[in-house]
């Protein structure tokens, strides 16, 4: 720390900065540099006032509350580690896009930022705060608010481009460098062997969540695969787990703990359907684990001189080998039966996420009455963020969901003539499936069904990503032209005919695996 001094009507006041190699301001570096990232080539919804105003709250709070103790200007470090990792994980729902400069939402930045630095005040053990504040903070924000009002930043957060490559690369290089360094390298390594191995299990039973970078629900592999390798999760297990004023101060203790958030987190995060759900699941690990960490302390060995002596500690943990066979059988059967029970807790806690999706879901019909010939289509033009996504969608790919959209139209009139709920399962979903099956309901209920019939003029495609929800990634077909209103007695016999133009937006996505499904059908904008 630097020293200097200030005068105040006539008082004389220290002035605290830090040195160069204090390692919260490595932290910062990496952090701020990753909200640069987010800025210039990763498109985070988030603002530079949203962040200044985490930043600056922190920051004001911390210095205000160390003058008071200290009489003393400290620079805050710690408040501005605080401040930016609650910017750089929360989003407020209804924050404009593309848009860096808006305020909108800047005091619900303020005001969790503002808790979680004062909850390092409030809830304290043995002299130290119990919680990472960025950590409990967001949870309780996530928690408390909901969905509808915040949600955590994606566990994917764009393509492999030199953007997210860069992005790794500091993530990766600036962690390593900074968790050698404090010597917690092996909790951050427990962390993730465990938590990829426990979502390994996970992911094999079968387990998906809804996403809103993607069409479909991931599961399996893929679930796997992007929450182990997610830049997220690296920034958790780098710059939030690894706080040292909140994990045990010696090597078995410590990788211990690393074990401990890692199924914590794995058990919270199993139940969870969309990714809202699992993003918090895995924050709260850490919450449940720091409540815990007392009995972690009382449990693991003390720390020795071999924590400091990989020689030392590799002998005597050799040495271990010399104990009796029985003993060593007794350890190694009831590590075996730990084992059993936790991967049995987490398979039976990850049911509710299991049959998310119904891969290949099919017509239920024995013929197709909605034969769509292609050459019928309009013009189809697909928008740059579709094309960025996937480009697959760009030609032949784009001209098969539009087919699909088609049949789909035409499929829910005959669920409305049929009488027959099933029809609607197998291409509506979500708003549209509530909607369509409302008028199934009326049409009982009258006696006559109205179907609606569109020719499309044009059809513009762009990318419809939901925020707060998290509930899946949605293609928006914008379309206009001619909509025919039929009305038909209960024999099927048209009572009426009407046309209009229309000026839709038809949102469709892969609710339940690999047919695209009609979600909703939203004004002209929409």
């Amino acid at each position: 720390m630097t020293t200097r001094s200030v005068t105040i009507r006539g008082g004389t006041y220290p002035v605290i900065l830090p040195s160069i190699r204090d390692p919260r301001l490595h932290v910062a570096a990496v952090i701020i540099t990753i909200h640069v990232l987010g800025q210039l080539g990763l498109d985070f919804r988030v603002s530079i006032p949203q962040i200044l105003a985490a930043i600056l709250t922190c920051a004001v709070l911390e210095v205000a509350l160390t003058f008071r103790q200290a009489h003393a200007f400290v620079w805050p470090a710690s408040a501005m580690l605080t401040g930016s990792g609650v910017a750089l994980i929360l989003r407020v729902v209804g924050t404009p896009a593309d848009d860096p400069w808006t305020t909108y939402g800047w005091y619900v930045f303020a005001a969790v930022a503002g808790l979680s630095l004062l909850s390092k005040y409030v809830i304290r053990y043995r002299g130290s705060h119990v919680f990472n504040p960025s950590n409990i903070g967001l949870v309780v924000a996530f928690i408390v608010l909901g969905s509808t009002r915040v949600e955590p930043l994606d566990f994917w957060w764009a393509p492999l481009n030199a953007w997210m490559i860069t992005a790794y690369a500091v993530i990766l290089v600036g962690g390593l460098l900074i968790t050698r360094r404090l010597k917690l390298l092996e909790l951050a390594a427990s962390f993730w062997i465990g938590l990829a191995v426990g979502l390994g299990l996970l992911a094999a039973s079968g387990h998906c969540m809804t996403a809103n970078w993607a069409f479909a629900p991931v599961c399996g592999y893929d679930f796997w695969r992007v929450v182990v390798t997610s830049p997220e999760v690296l920034i958790f297990l780098f710059f939030m787990i690894t706080d040292p004023k909140t994990v045990p101060s010696g090597r078995v203790g410590r990788i211990a703990f690393g074990l401990l958030v890692a199924l914590a987190s794995t058990l919270l995060m199993a139940p969870q359907t969309d990714e809202f759900g699992a993003k918090v699941g895995l924050l709260a690990g850490l919450v449940v684990v720091c409540v815990a960490r007392p009995l972690v302390d009382h449990l693991a060995p003390k720390p020795s001189s071999t924590d400091d002596d990989p020689a030392r500690f590799a002998s005597e943990l050799a040495a271990g080998g010399s104990l009796a066979l029985p003993r060593r059988a007794a350890r190694l059967g009831i590590t075996a039966l730990a084992v059993v029970l936790i991967g049995g807790g987490i398979v039976a806690a990850g049911t509710p996420a299991r049959g998310v999706a119904v891969v290949g879901t099919e017509d239920p019909f024995d013929r197709d009455p909605t034969t769509v010939d292609p050459a019928t289509l309009p013009v189809i033009t697909v928008g740059q963020d579709v094309v960025e996504f996937d480009h697959e969608l760009a030609g032949a790919g784009m001209q098969e969901v539009v087919v699909t959209l088609a049949q789909n139209l035409e499929l829910e009139n005959q669920a409305l003539l049929r009488r027959e709920d099933p029809i609607l399962v197998a291409v509506d979903h979500g708003d549209r499936l509530v909607e369509m099956r409302a008028l199934l309901d009326q049409a009982i209920v009258d006696g006559t069904t109205v179907l609606t019939h569109y020719d499309f003029d044009t059809i513009d495609v762009s990318l419809l990503v939901p925020f707060g929800a998290q509930d899946g990634l949605s293609l928006g077909l914008a379309g206009r032209g001619t909509m025919i209103e039929e009305t038909r007695d209960a024999a099927g016999a048209v009572l009426s005919r009407e046309s209009s133009p229309f000026d839709l937006t038809f949102a469709m996505r892969r609710a339940t695996g690999t047919r695209w499904m009609n979600v909703a059908v939203l004004p002209a904008g929409g």
